[in-house]
């Protein structure tokens, strides 16, 4: 029986090893918009004693029917302090192209470190992304200032240094919008034509990144917010109603992109 024992330890120990490899690992990077969208439908207070919002719920439901290993957590990034509350095209690029490697730049992960924790990385930008200013016929790459000239620049290298790890998968939320009575129509504009843009020329077939369409479920063909999804005319954050719609579709792109059903 000792010996029987013995002999069965190594086979125990790889079976638990082998899951823990299959284990499939995601990350939400966000801010407000996102931790909406990420709680959604979930009573605030229940949400603060149980940590547990809609996409959790919908993993743990997924998992149980389908017998699956998904783990999915989410982060604010970057955070507030040191590097500042500040999530946009530059700050992705700033954080992850231009300080890239095995080091954190200024307490931030680089890709070089999440992809080595997590299989599928997610990130998006909060609804200051789309008060652009007009361009100037002068991209430049290393600028903070908000166009769609550098806004392009700074998401091709984006999608260059994704590629680098192609056993990774990445999950890019289309840009958040404003209420009207938060853009003029000249920003409302340019936030669509960078989402277009994202959609018609940006995103390759066949690649490991995948766009999810959140700037239509906001507009619903529009230029802006629309009033109902937003969680007042002057408060450009998603309704509770509208996050507890979208939270479900938004787990179920996740897991459609982990079985490869969505191109």
């Amino acid at each position: 029986m000792k010996n029987l024992f013995l002999f069965l330890i190594p086979l125990l120990l790889t079976g638990c090893r082998l899951k823990n490899e299959a284990m499939t690992k995601i990350i939400f990077l966000h801010h407000s918009t996102g931790r909406s969208v990420w709680v959604g439908n979930t009573n605030r207070y229940v949400y603060k004693i149980t940590g547990q919002g809609d996409v959790q719920k919908y993993f743990k439901k997924y998992n149980k029917k389908n017998k699956t290993d998904y783990f999915i957590t989410e982060m604010p990034f970057p955070k507030s302090s040191p590097y500042g509350w500040n999530n946009y095209p530059y700050d992705y690029y700033n954080i992850w192209v231009k300080n890239s490697g095995e080091e954190p730049f200024m307490e931030e992960p680089t890709l070089e470190i999440l992809t080595k924790d997590y299989n599928v990385i997610i990130f998006k930008h909060c609804y200051p992304v789309s008060r652009m200013v007009a361009d100037i016929g002068n991209p430049n790459i290393d600028s903070e200032i908000k166009s769609l000239e550098n806004y392009k620049l700074q998401y091709v290298a984006l999608k260059e240094k994704m590629q680098e790890f192609p056993e990774n998968k990445f999950i890019v939320w289309t840009p958040a919008v404003n209420t009207k009575a938060n853009m003029t129509e000249e920003e409302a504009i340019r936030a669509k034509e960078f989402h277009s843009w994202l959609i018609n020329d940006w995103d390759e077939t066949g690649d490991n990144i995948f766009l999810w369409d959140f700037y239509e479920y906001e507009t619903e063909g529009g230029l802006y917010l629309t009033e109902k999804n937003a969680y007042s005319p002057l408060n450009s954050h998603p309704s509770i109603e509208f996050s507890g719609k979208v939270a479900p579709l938004f787990s179920k792109f996740i897991i459609d992109v982990i079985n490869n059903n969505v191109d």
